[in-house]
């Protein structure tokens, strides 16, 4: 099955759409587009400045065609990409991106919901002096316990040792004189805190703009940031849109399901390059490609190729079951539930499951969501990598 991802804000860089406006028809989709986005993202893609795109009111719709334009070219439309393609997701502002490509909304509806959002988040991000700070290693519960601590938001949990805290200047300046141990920091040049409770304002803009928007049931799985799930109609999905402005974006859950789901193959649209370092990493064996350029088109053919469903009702059913997988290399260590928990017993969400035993600590398994252990896949001492399946599990409400 092959996962098309759509990147998020950062992946931007100067000149980016350059190279792609000589491919047929590709500045005429840009052009029609910047009158809904209210920019030009033809200047804004090929001559503007790193700090001109770093604006959030720029930064925004520039990803959100670009991911969808660079879906086109590849496929040759949208309807194409949803017969080839078994999963979108996107990451973050991403997700609007992979909304269009689901069929959930049109392009055109696409670019005026990301006028909005991002407009109104660049005014919340200007009511206070706030960023992000990306903290790299460590052990994921101490980090979590550390960025509480600070007052500060888990934004952006993106994978196993990456994970992106949001809050005031002032929050991060103590998050950093007092880090995690073994845990690096990267403060990241962004215009605000996004995804946390300082972007609560942006919520009712867009839940305005939302309501002038028809929407339909994904045609392909279609999975969310708010907790990796894969979204079954139009109305949650838009509704999950509006809330997650202001909530964390659970990256880490949707490389899980992607997993869970038997993902093959993994095609970052442009610009491409974070999510597929993240995804080698998380769902190893998965063949990548990232779109950087339109020489990088050619590999993404092949995987469509290999990999792509040619069936468009292949992927019509969306598994009611899904995986716990392993957060890091290491031992399994079972905790008391494991011995206690067998087939058809109910596990609330948040559950100790056991723990992944590694050289300098462990890392905890939990549950992120309430269901009934179908099976177990590994016994105490077993080793494993980081993606690994430990126990199959049917969410609660999906008997």
């Amino acid at each position: 099955m092959l996962v098309f991802a759509a990147p998020g804000q950062g992946a931007q860089a100067p000149g980016f759409l350059a190279s792609w406006l000589e491919l047929p028809g590709f500045a005429d989709r840009l052009a029609g587009w910047s009158d809904l986005a209210g920019c030009d993202l033809i200047a804004y893609g090929t001559t503007a400045s790193a700090d001109e795109i770093r604006d959030t009111a720029i930064a925004q719709p520039l990803l959100v065609a670009a991911a969808i334009a660079a879906t086109e070219a590849l496929c040759g439309d949208l309807g194409q990409a949803r017969r080839q393609g078994g999963i979108a997701a996107g990451h973050s502002v991403g997700e609007l991106g992979a909304g269009a490509i689901a069929g959930v909304l049109t392009p055109e509806d696409a670019m005026r919901l990301i006028a909005v959002r991002s407009k109104a988040m660049a005014r919340a991000a200007a009511t206070e002096a706030t960023g992000m700070t990306a903290v790299l290693g460590g052990i994921e519960s101490d980090v979590l316990a550390a960025i509480e601590a600070c007052g500060l938001t888990p934004a952006n949990i993106n994978a196993t040792g990456q994970i992106v805290a949001a809050g005031t200047l002032a929050q991060l300046d103590a998050f950093a004189a007092d880090p995690p141990a073994g845990a690096r920091l990267r403060p990241l040049s962004v215009a605000g805190a996004f995804h946390s409770p300082h972007m609560a304002p942006a919520v009712a803009d867009l839940r305005a703009a939302a309501s002038e928007v028809t929407v339909s049931d994904p045609a392909i799985v279609l999975l969310s940031n708010l907790d990796g799930a894969a979204v079954k109609s139009g109305t949650d999905w838009l509704e999950r849109i509006i809330t997650q402005v202001s909530a964390p974006v659970r990256w880490k859950e949707c490389m899980h399901s992607m997993a869970s789901l038997g993902a093959s193959a993994f095609i970052e649209l442009l610009p491409g390059g974070t999510l597929t370092s993240l995804a080698k990493r998380a769902m190893p064996g998965v063949a990548t490609a990232a779109l950087k350029t339109p020489d990088d088109l050619a590999a993404a053919r092949s995987l469509l190729a290999e990999h792509g469903a040619l069936d468009p009702h292949e992927n019509s059913h969306v598994p009611e079951w899904r995986l716990l997988v392993s957060p890091h290399d290491g031992t399994f260590r079972a905790g008391e539930l494991h011995h206690v928990v067998a087939a058809g017993v109910a596990v609330t969400s948040g559950a100790p499951l056991g723990h992944v035993e590694v050289r300098r600590g462990q890392h905890a398994i939990t549950l992120s969501f309430p269901g009934t252990i179908l099976e177990w896949l590994v016994e105490d001492g077993d080793p494993g990598n980081a993606g690994q399946p430990l126990a199959r599990l049917l969410p609660e409400g999906t008997a």
